[in-house]
């Protein structure tokens, strides 16, 4: 994947020279109309802006992963198509295999490549079954980078139990875009601590979410986890709306129809009715903090609405991350930290708590490498500001996979209760793969808790039941073999294997 190549795509016609930054000026490269300059360092692409405050070290570590991950889809159909020109040669099978190995690192499915001679290629087939082993091979991946740095997540744990929270709930959009929003745009490791569940335009249910605060409620009443109730912590929920800075009416949050304004205020309004709802169950003494966090899906960068010192959010009030790197570039590194702690005290009349300020300083610190992240590996703004994601995932979700427009998220139990991200994913799939003839792949996950008993037989009597409720939905892509459906369990545990569920009915 030559992402970096990408930014030649975008580059702008002259701009001035940063105050920081690396390479010689040269002659600018012409780029598509109407594409604004960047809102973080104007001398993009034709020069990369250096932060003080950016970990180049982890955007490359980062950057390997996410080459690799991506990598294992995007190599398919070149494969596929190199393998269907070879069907009709005696040793199709060996010739075949090989090339799955030495691209894809692994084997394909024996049957489909014995069956071509006589039916020809089932390419619909092969393309999804390699979607699901690229999906499986990424999530084990994860899961042993996730065993050797258990240590990173206690210290983001004593962290937020010093900014003076108990629990991290986010509630990101379930836009593919947003995917990589806590390894990658907010740069927070993977934890037990942090609930994140994605819904379409960020409206999360409310009455999920409060059964949530009640068991992590419980839970510190009964065994003092993560610490004891009169602890005087909080609860903390967010809630992350996206937008595009380069194309605003277009590439904004379909579930609002790209209306940056409609997207903010129902974020508002629905974190301000689950705080409502907690106090109303449970009275003022039962905190909860709130926050609402805003991506630009074109350049990763930030927007955090601060709250004020009552723990009200507004709309127009909030840092703009990209402004702020802006401001600080050339800076050293304590100028730098010192901007960002200003520019929160900056953002509104009154200041949120200590804790509060924190938390939202290190936010901010942590997407300035994320910027830079982009401005290097991307020229600034991704190639793909639209959709591009790779399959939708189903169910609790994939925490192994967190990677930008890798995957669009519905979150549910039935599919009745989310028919509505159903209905957005599949339409953003029918554009994706109809125009190449390829079935819309989907990962059915559930989770199941192997400390109760029968757990994992509901969880699987589940996955069947929305696999069922999705053809029967779907039924014209159904007939035209155009849905690939792959069914998984897995244990509560962060880590815990995914176990596949084969129906015999629907393989492949």
């Amino acid at each position: 994947m030559n992402t970096r190549n990408a930014y030649a795509l975008r580059a702008r016609q002259t701009r001035q020279v940063a105050p920081f930054g690396l390479g010689a000026a040269h002659r600018p490269l012409p780029v598509p109309e109407g594409v604004p300059p960047h809102p973080a360092c104007a001398t993009l692409p034709e020069r990369v802006c250096r932060h003080a405050l950016a970990d180049r070290g982890e955007n490359a570590r980062l950057n390997a992963r996410e080459e690799a991950v991506k990598g294992r889809f995007d190599a398919i159909v070149p494969l596929l198509k190199a393998i269907s020109a070879l069907q009709h040669h005696t040793d199709f099978v060996e010739r075949a295999q090989l090339l799955a190995r030495q691209q894809l690192g692994y084997a394909l499915p024996e049957d489909i490549l014995e069956n071509a001679w006589s039916n020809g290629l089932d390419v619909k087939a092969l393309y999804s079954r390699c979607v699901f082993q690229a999906l499986l091979l990424s999530a084990e991946e994860y899961a042993s980078d996730y065993r050797s740095k258990n240590g990173s997540w206690q210290d983001l744990h004593s962290f937020f139990l010093d900014c003076g929270f108990h629990a991290v709930d986010i509630s990101p959009c379930a836009d593919g875009r947003l995917k990589g929003l806590l390894p990658y745009i907010l740069r927070l490791p993977s934890t037990p601590f942090i609930r994140r569940k994605a819904y379409a335009g960020a409206m999360f249910d409310i009455e999920t979410d409060v059964r949530q605060w009640m068991a992590v409620e419980l839970s510190r009443y009964r065994e003092g986890v993560p610490n004891f109730a009169e602890a005087g912590t909080r609860y903390l929920k967010i809630a992350v709306y996206h937008f595009s800075s380069s194309r605003p009416h277009h590439e904004g949050c379909a579930a609002h129809g790209s209306d940056d304004s409609a997207a903010i205020d129902a974020g508002l309004r629905r974190l301000l009715e689950f705080r409502q709802a907690i106090e109303n169950s449970f009275c003022c003494g039962a905190g909860t903090d709130i926050l609402l966090i805003g991506v630009d899906t074109d350049t990763d960068a930030i927007r955090v609405h601060v709250p004020d010192e009552e723990g009200n959010l507004s709309a127009s009030r909030y840092v703009d991350n990209a402004a702020l790197y802006a401001a600080s570039l050339g800076y050293g590194e304590n100028e730098a930290r010192i901007a960002v702690h200003q520019a929160i005290l900056d953002a509104g009349a009154s200041r949120p708590h200590e804790g509060m300020r924190r938390l939202v300083a290190n936010l901010l610190i942590n997407n300035l490498s994320q910027i830079e992240y982009v401005a290097e590996y991307y020229g600034g703004r991704y190639p793909d500001i639209g959709h591009a994601e790779r399959y939708i995932s189903v169910g609790d979700g994939f925490e192994e996979v967190q990677m930008r427009n890798v995957a669009y998220y519905a979150h549910l139990q039935t599919l009745e209760e989310g028919l509505s991200d159903m209905d957005i994913g599949i339409k953003i799939f029918r554009h994706l793969m109809g125009k190449r003839g390829l079935p819309v792949p989907i990962a059915i996950h559930f989770r199941y808790d192997a400390r109760v008993p029968g757990s994992r037989a509901r969880a699987v009597s589940r996955t069947r039941g929305v696999e069922e409720a999705i053809r029967s939905r779907y039924a014209d892509l159904e007939a035209a073999g155009l849905l690939a459906c792959h069914l998984t369990v897995q244990d509560m545990p962060a880590g815990s294997m995914i176990e596949e569920i084969i129906d015999e009915d629907h393989a492949g």
